[in-house]
């Protein structure tokens, strides 16, 4: 972080700590330290940080990443297909070996890392920098929950059960700060002139029902989705439309313009 703080500093440009997260029992509590790092940063320079609602990480399989009391799920392996859906702990059993030299003969691969400290996420949700992300990549073997379930997830559970922020203040943090942050000239807000991307949910009713189990669940409680004008999800159904596009970055907000966002949550 230090390393990171540093160069956006002296290179005068935007920083954004993608994702943050302490993973491993050795990094449980670290937002004790890292979010004051992050907010003393922010008086003196451009930062921004983003997460998904989940205590889960999910990458390439890889022995470095297996953690010792830490559940471990195959999601994918080239040399091993039919290991994909199972426990690294189950698999290595099988095999008579240890979970490392088990992700080693999985590789390539994937995996979901079940390492991080629950009280840690919602801290960082909370936290006023953050932008809310989902990192969900389709088509990559069996998909993280976050794929399918992020947004609703942050707006049922951290907003309506867990009361960790205001529904404000998750939509802006899943829309205008991103924007902001990223420079996406006409989106993230609700204004004439902006691109009509719009998201229209029930707050009494939004949640995710995507599970580790059953990945690609439906959420609830999103009665329309408008991507760039039109409808591609009305009445709860999807609609066929794919008006979606690649943003490019249109406008550059200084520093200051950022703070002045984040200061109006």
């Amino acid at each position: 972080m230090d390393e990171a703080l540093k160069i956006g500093r002296e290179a005068g440009v935007r920083l954004v700590l993608s994702h943050h997260q302490g993973d491993g029992p050795e990094n449980a509590g670290h937002v004790r330290w890292t979010l004051a790092l992050i907010d003393e940063a922010r008086r003196q320079q451009s930062v921004g940080l983003d997460v998904h609602p989940y205590t889960a990480a999910a990458t390439m399989i890889h022995p470095d990443f297996v953690y010792d009391d830490s559940r471990t799920l195959v999601t994918s392996s080239l040399p091993h297909p039919g290991m994909a859906g199972r426990d690294l702990s189950d698999i290595a059993a099988t095999w008579g070996t240890s979970e490392r030299a088990a992700a080693e003969k999985l590789m390539p691969g994937g995996a979901i890392y079940f390492c991080q400290d629950e009280a840690d996420v919602r801290a960082i949700l909370a936290f006023p920098a953050t932008m809310i992300g989902s990192d969900g990549l389709p088509g990559l073997g069996i998909p993280h929950p976050r794929l399918w379930g992020t947004f609703p997830r942050v707006l049922g559970r951290s907003v309506r059960e867990l009361k960790l922020m205001s529904f404000e203040s998750a939509v802006h943090k899943m829309t205008g700060l991103t924007a902001a942050r990223f420079g996406l000239a006409d989106r993230g807000l609700l204004k004439e002139g902006m691109a009509a991307d719009i998201a229209v949910f029930d707050p009494a009713m939004v949640i995710d029902r995507a599970s580790y189990e059953e990945p690609d669940a439906v959420s609830e409680g999103i009665c329309h989705v408008l991507v760039n004008g039109e409808a591609v999800w009305l009445d709860g159904r999807p609609t066929g439309r794919r008006p979606g596009k690649p943003l490019r970055r249109g406008r550059r907000p200084g520093w200051g313009d950022e703070k002045e966002v984040w200061r109006s949550v």
